[in-house]
Formats: C-alpha cells, sequence, structure tokens
C-alpha cells in the first residue's frame, strides 16, 4: 500500500508542479496569447461537453485506434521477417532506412491523392508514421534471440510456426513493446496533423478552429485534452505492459537480487 502511495506522489509530483508554475505565471496576464491558466479551466467545461467529446473526441480515437492498429500488425509481421532472414534483411533495409527518413507528415499531401480527405486518409497517415518504429525494434529484438535458446529450440525439433511463438515473438518482445510505445506517442502527433488537413471533426480539427477564430481560450482546452489524452493511453499502455512482460520484470527483478 505504502509502495503503492509512493509511486502515486511521484507520478503526479511533477505535473503538480509544471501546473502551479504554469498558474503563478500567468495570473494577471493580459497577453491576448497567453490567457491565464484560470480563464482557460472556467473555459474548459463550457467548451468540452458531451456533444463535442463525441463530434470530436471520439472520431479522433478511432482514428488513432485504427492506424495504429495496423501499423502493429504490419510493423511486427514485416519486423519479424526481416529480422530472422538475413537475404531479405541485406535487400530491403536500404529501402527501410530510405522510408523512414521520410518524414510522415510530408505524406499527407501525397496520400491525400490516393486515399481522398476521408478518414482512410488520416488512418493512412497514422499508420505510415507509426509501422517504423515497430518494424525496427521487432527486427532488432528478434535479431538479439539468444543465440543457446535458439539453439537448444533446434536441437529439440521446435522449429516453424512453434519456434517463432514460443522461442522468437517472447524473446523479442520487450523490443516490441519499446517500439509500440514510440508508436503511439508519434501516433497522437500524426492524428492531429492529419486532421489540420481537409477535416470536419477531430481534435486537430477543432483546435485549428478555435485559433482561426481567435477563441484562444477555447484552443488552450483542446491542447489540455489533447495532452490529458496521451496521458491515459500512456497508462493504459503500461498496465498491458506490465501484464505482457511480467514475466520479463519479474527474471530482471529476480537477477538483480542474486548475488
Amino acid at each position: 500500500m505504502r509502495r503503492a502511495l509512493a509511486r502515486l506522489l511521484l507520478v503526479l509530483a511533477l505535473p503538480a508542479v509544471l501546473v502551479t508554475v504554469w498558474w503563478v505565471t500567468s495570473e494577471g496576464s493580459t497577453n491576448v496569447y497567453w490567457p491565464p491558466l484560470r480563464t482557460i479551466l472556467r473555459t474548459f467545461p463550457e467548451v468540452w461537453t458531451g456533444e463535442r467529446l463525441r463530434t470530436d473526441l471520439l472520431p479522433s480515437v478511432l482514428r488513432l485506434a485504427a492506424g495504429y492498429a495496423a501499423a502493429a500488425v504490419v510493423g511486427v509481421v514485416l519486423g519479424t521477417v526481416v529480422g530472422t532472414h538475413r537475404r531479405v534483411r541485406a535487400v530491403c533495409e536500404p529501402v527501410l532506412e530510405f522510408l523512414r527518413a521520410v518524414p510522415p507528415p510530408v505524406l499527407v499531401p501525397v496520400v491525400m491523392l490516393f486515399a481522398g480527405i476521408g478518414d482512410t486518409m488520416k488512418v493512412v497517415v497514422i499508420a505510415s508514421g507509426c509501422v517504423w518504429p515497430v518494424l525496427l525494434n521487432t527486427a532488432e529484438g528478434v535479431r538479439a534471440v539468444d543465440p543457446v535458446t535458439a539453439e537448444t529450440a533446434r536441437s529439440y525439433g521446435i522449429t516453424g510456426m512453434p519456434r517463432l511463438r514460443h522461442v522468437v515473438l517472447p524473446s523479442a518482445s520487450p523490443q516490441i513493446l519499446t517500439g509500440l510505445r514510440q508508436a503511439l506517442s508519434l501516433g497522437i502527433i500524426l492524428m492531429v496533423i492529419s486532421e489540420m488537413f481537409a477535416a470536419s471533426s477531430g481534435l486537430g480539427f477543432t483546435i485549428v478552429q478555435f485559433q482561426r477564430g481567435f477563441a484562444l481560450p477555447d484552443m488552450w482546452t483542446g491542447i489540455l485534452v489533447l495532452g490529458l489524452l496521451g496521458f491515459v493511453l500512456s497508462l493504459l499502455f503500461q498496465a498491458v505492459e506490465r501484464r505482457v512482460l511480467g514475466w520479463y520484470h519479474g527474471l530482471r527483478a529476480s537477477s538483480r537480487r542474486s548475488p
């Protein structure tokens, strides 16, 4: 109980300090672009009603979920193939490095030409950016499988899908989860950017509309919603990660305790 309470205090300490600093430094501000935090918080419940959450926040979350899920599946599958087969890696590595170096926001106008301006375009933009951290981390994790473990599995006749399922993927799972964590933060950024182009709903669209209408306190409330969304998704990801990698964290803890 005490450990959980101490952990909660550590999680909340820095946000509390930052909010306090923001409140103090912005109090009494007359700058139209930098309204007091008190004004932003008073405006928040007026702007983010249940209807606006349904029409703007929910579509953004659904687009993010679709693009992120597609990137996770494609990244893990292709990363496993690239990491397992040396010849495939030698052929694909230059192309992968080239594509990874292209910033995903630059692809938005190109994707619009092929996918239109609807939800498909936004999902494709999110997936095209999120896939690279997952793919590259998966490939590195598969390549780093312990040779002794791999050889032991081979000596027992564990090959094909059983080897992939029981040896390769569990050994690479810490790297895969690292790629998925990186992809999550990148996906939130791409979600907002994609919604700033020819959109009629979503967090990015709403924030831009507030900015164009000089409703700056409303714009700041949208930024707060975006930050809260990232925080909640991070907590959910940590919960999933602790469950999936429970064996890994337990192994590391036991290795630290051993003399």
